[in-house]
């Protein structure tokens, strides 16, 4: 019988032996003598996708070059010659085809070429890591068995050697490929062994029949204020048999009601008659949409999507071919803001304000996935967070990344693959024409575009980092990449440009904005000069200062990483634990030594001899390695919190966005992350969190005003703050109320100074928790919580505060799915009851579905009731809490417990971690169960409150799982759930 119609991917069974350990030829091993595993064979199992130094790290031959110092004990590259990391890798597939089906063997990415044989037959992959490879293999298929295939992959031609001082991209050679840059070193991570070498992205086989889909482009535009929307589509069409093919393409557009139940919105045929052997380009004429549901970016409403399949039909033969796409109605804007000179995006014709952050690869090694590329980006919209920059050091991103940030609403601004640092602009100056072969990096340049030009969260093209194209790929792209005469805007300089053409074929894309360089046009100071930065620690208030950045759009701002302890444990041996000397230096500054391999994780300080004061000194000398990242912690909620917050105090007035270089590292370094290589989040992650919310209340930390941001599209009224100061005895000392507010849209407002720190005697450190609040039903619409210090003063006082019992109680509910676990723990603060004199917004109601409150679309305030929170809304994944607490399920369970205590105060920095139960633990053993999504980490309570904390990860099979609660109240932590 036939194998059905479609794509199946080959992600398992690969087995790989290096090259010059196989004697056999590419022949021998896919007819006579194919490979196995074995004691005395060289070859092993393999990992693909993924790199040759992952099969290496898989099977120990190497040890795991993110450990500790073990990336120094791996030959590089430089040293062993090209032919040491050359790799065979093999699998088998079986596949047969009726008389009139084809069979494409398809390669999503390779680096940097490769030697294919199958079942004898040889055939190449060219040059160049960013460019697909489909083989039409119907010819050589064994359809009475297996089928034998042997990939022989040849790293990049110029992988270049380290030299002694590291630098970024080592000695620049690798820019002369079409490669990733990064994997010679960089300021944040090591260099990489095998240069990325191997099969790093999806194989696959496909089934067509005499008609093969190649790459459609699916474009919508909007009219009368996006009431009236057009799909249009384009298609190119392949007959591959030998006769002429009666063909009918039908499009159809559908949208998911309930469950399993779609809606078809759209659905049109056209009949075609394709000569035997030929392409042909075919249109569809325009779909009309009336009112459809929009794709807004996280934090403006919901991510809106619809299914797109294009099917063809050959007479005589059935079904063909079909492909599909989940597609958003979207249109996004840009142009150079005339107030701030930063570059300013619209999407249906709504201004973001942009506050994400930069990004390498989800893993130094390769090994990408859908589940960690989901962690990934639901990690980005926990924190509020609306773009990532895929910047030009790293990947062409995968389709999977892609359509993890359409689920979550990630704009993304992807760059083509030129760094200043390798591509004429480092030291010493290399490759001033950037890679030799232009025409290969044109050719990937525009096989990424088409493999990724259906995604509603690509937002833009950008030619490279700190640097622009050589002038001819430059001219090329700007000629490959025109807008649509629809999407073009009034161009900076004047004019409007004249549309070439109309028709949808002509374009490569047509709808997103091609910009030459990250620090050009509207980004940085625009002229390509190093305006972006800083990338080290500052004092807090610096951030809302009117001088800390002068341009618009800060495409890099960056700051330190460190994180929590049990990822030290994790990742180092032991003596990585040695927390950093602090020497004293000139004017009273002091001056961090890191261990050797904190320095060679690239770990950044946490004071700036000169100019910034040691941040983690603040509260004392750390003890060890415990405490040094506890207070760590503290610095990174602060630090990140408030870089965001300044920015978004001058929002639109001064800037029209900012990104923090980096949110990730693809390795274990210790600088520019808000989760580890393991995926723990540092408290830098809440920090972001908080300050990024679309509706946001602040202190600004350099005029002590109380601001509210709010990015939204609607004014809110009849709404109210409250201020209240705590000290670390428990008590009040100073409360206040802001009513009968109007907060306008779209604008940040400031409301009144705290006048707090000016009163008769005030305490050295104390506690701020503000609060933004609906007057009718006194729901929270925003809630932050400060911790502060007199001017010049410090936090040591809050070292014999970790003294004190604060009784907690933690009432959790709990619901169990297969491995998925979903907690709701309401946590208490019952050292003291609430004032009855005070307003009732102890209990922080939360307004939810504030993200969805978006253009004309959604209402001003939904209902505080709902309980359907906006970081359980995704795919079906994460369920709507309301529904599953109130459940009646063997798998659902309720638990109270106290942490007990009897003083009266603030229950400070509190975070939650899941643990795997364990009788008996080793020292440095690491037991946390990963990734964890949590709704909230890191916060406190003041005495009264209360807080709903949701958590959701799975489960290992054969674990139980043990929930920690920690806190600075709270040493060695408490069991809350196991």
């Amino acid at each position: 019988m036939a194998v059905a119609l479609g794509k199946r991917v080959l992600d398992s069974g690969w087995i790989a032996a290096r090259s010059t350990e196989v004697k056999l030829t590419g022949i021998q091993l896919t007819t006579t003598n194919p490979p196995s595993v074995g004691p005395k064979s060289p070859w092993m199992e393999a990992v693909v996708p993924g790199s040759v130094l992952a099969t290496l790290v898989k099977n120990k031959v190497v040890p795991d070059p993110f450990y500790g110092l073990q990336n120094e004990a791996i030959i590089d590259i430089a040293d062993s010659g090209r032919d040491y990391y050359t790799f065979w890798f093999f699998t088998t597939f079986d596949c047969k085809l009726s008389a009139d089906q084809f069979l494409d063997l398809n390669f999503r990415g390779v680096n940097y070429s490769a030697e294919v044989y199958l079942n004898g037959h040889k055939k190449l992959l060219p040059k160049g890591m960013f460019r697909r490879h489909s083989l039409d293999v119907t010819s050589i298929l064994n359809s009475e068995g297996s089928n034998l295939l042997a990939v022989l992959v040849h790293p990049p031609d110029h992988p270049g050697k380290i030299p002694p001082e590291g630098g970024q991209g080592g000695d620049h050679e690798i820019g002369k490929d079409v490669t990733t840059q990064y994997v010679e070193g960089w300021d944040w991570i090591c260099p990489i062994r095998d240069r990325n070498t191997g099969i790093w992205d999806e194989v696959s086989i496909s089934v067509t029949g005499p008609v093969k889909i190649i790459d459609p482009h699916l474009v919508s535009t909007f009219y009368n204020d996006y009431t009236r929307v057009y799909l249009e589509a384009a298609v190119e069409l392949e007959n591959r048999s030998s006769s002429v093919a009666g063909c009918t393409i039908n499009i159809q557009v559908t949208t998911e009601l309930e469950g399993d139940v779609c809606l078809v919105e759209h659905l049109h045929t056209q009949y075609l008659a394709i000569v035997a052997g030929k392409r042909v380009h075919y249109t569809f004429p325009q779909l009309f949409f009336y009112k459809p549901n929009l794709w807004w970016p996280n934090g403006m409403g919901k991510q809106a999507l619809y299914n797109v399949t294009i099917t063809a039909n050959v007479e005589g033969h059935g079904e063909s071919d079909t492909w599909n796409q989940l597609f958003g109605f979207r249109k996004i804007e840009s142009s150079i803001d005339t107030k701030t000179g930063g570059r300013l995006f619209k999407v249906n014709g709504q201004p973001i304000f942009i506050r994400g952050g930069n990004w390498i690869v989800s893993d130094g090694l390769l090994r990408l996935s859908r589940k960690r590329y989901e962690t990934d980006i639901k990690f980005h919209a926990d924190m509020n967070f609306n773009m990532i920059r895929c910047w030009g050091g790293g990947l062409a991103e995968r389709p999977d990344f892609y359509h993890y940030c359409d689920i979550y609403g990630i704009l993304v601004w992807q760059e083509f693959w030129i760094t200043g640092d390798v591509d004429g602009r480092g030291v010493p100056v290399s490759n001033p024409n950037g890679p030799l072969d232009h025409d290969l990096f044109l050719l990937c340049a525009r096989d990424t575009v088409k493999l990724l030009r259906n995604h509603p969260s690509l937002a833009l093209w950008v030619g490279g980092n700190e640097q622009v194209p050589p002038p001819d790929i430059n001219t090329a792209l700007k000629q490959d990449l025109q807008l649509m005469p629809h999407f073009q805007t009034v161009i900076e300089g004047g004019g409007k440009k004249l549309p070439v053409s109309t028709a949808l074929s002509d374009y490569l894309d047509g709808t997103r904005i091609y910009i030459q360089g990250s620090l050009w046009d509207g980004f940085a100071d625009g002229q390509g000069n190093f305006t972006d930065g800083p990338y080290e620690i500052q004092y807090p208030e610096s951030f809302f200062k009117d001088d800390f950045y002068k341009y618009g759009f800060n495409p890099e701002v960056g700051s330190v990483g460190m994180p929590v302890a049990a990822t030290i444990r994790a990742t180092m041996p032991i003596e990585g634990w040695q927390i950093p000397f602090f020497n004293k230096v000139a004017e009273g500054y002091v001056e961090e030594v890191p261990n050797l391999i904190w320095t060679y994780h690239k770990y950044i300080p946490y004071s700036k001899p000169s100019k910034v004061h040691d941040q983690i000194l603040l509260y004392g000398l750390p003890t060890d390695l415990d405490d040094f990242c506890l207070k760590a912690q503290l610095v990174n909620y602060i630090q990140y919190r408030a870089l965001l917050e300044g920015y978004s105090s001058h929002m639109w007035s001064k800037y029209t966005g900012v990104l923090i270089w980096k949110n990730q590292n693809p390795w274990t370094g210790l600088r520019g992350q808000f989760y580890d290589h393991l995926l723990d989040q540092t408290a830098g992650f809440y920090g972001c969190r908080s300050a990024a919310e679309p509706l946001h209340i602040q202190l600004n930390l350099a005029t002590y005003f109380i601001e509210v941001v709010n990015t939204l599209p609607n004014d809110l009224s009849d709404v109210a703050i409250e201020a209240s100061v705590w000290d670390l005895e428990g008590t009040s000392p100073y409360y206040k109320v802001y009513e009968d507010l109007s907060i306008p849209s779209k604008k940040t407002t400031r409301i009144a100074e705290m006048t707090y720190p000016k009163s008769t005697n005030p305490k050295p450190a104390y506690f701020l928790l503000l609060k933004l609040y609906n007057k009718s039903d006194y729901s929270i619409l925003s809630r932050n919580f400060y911790w502060l210090h007199l001017p010049g003063g410090d936090y040591k006082s809050l070292e014999p505060f970790r003294k004190k019992k604060i009784p907690l109680e933690l009432t959790t509910q709990t619901f169990i799915t297969g491995t998925t676990y979903e907690m709701e723990v309401l946590v208490q603060n019952r050292s003291k009851k609430p004032d009855p004199s005070r307003h009732s917004t102890d209990q922080n109601n939360f307004v939810t579905k504030i993200q969805h409150m978006a253009a004309e679309l959604q209402p001003a305030i939904t209902n505080p009731q709902e309980n359907d929170d906006d970081w359980t809304r995704k795919g079906g994944f994460f369920r709507s809490m309301s529904r599953i607490f109130s459940s009646e399920t063997d798998g659902n369970s309720m638990r109270v417990c106290e942490v007990n205590g009897s003083d009266v105060g603030v229950a400070f920095f509190l975070q939650f971690s899941v643990h795997a139960a364990k009788d008996k633990y080793q020292e440095g053993e690491d037991t946390r169960i990963l990734p964890v999504h949590y709704s909230d980490n890191y916060f406190s309570l003041v005495p009264g409150e209360q807080m709903r904390i949701k958590l959701l990860f799975e489960v290992p099979p054969g674990v139980t799982p043990r929930v920690i609660l920690h806190g600075w109240n709270i040493p060695g932590g408490h069991a809350v759930h196991h």
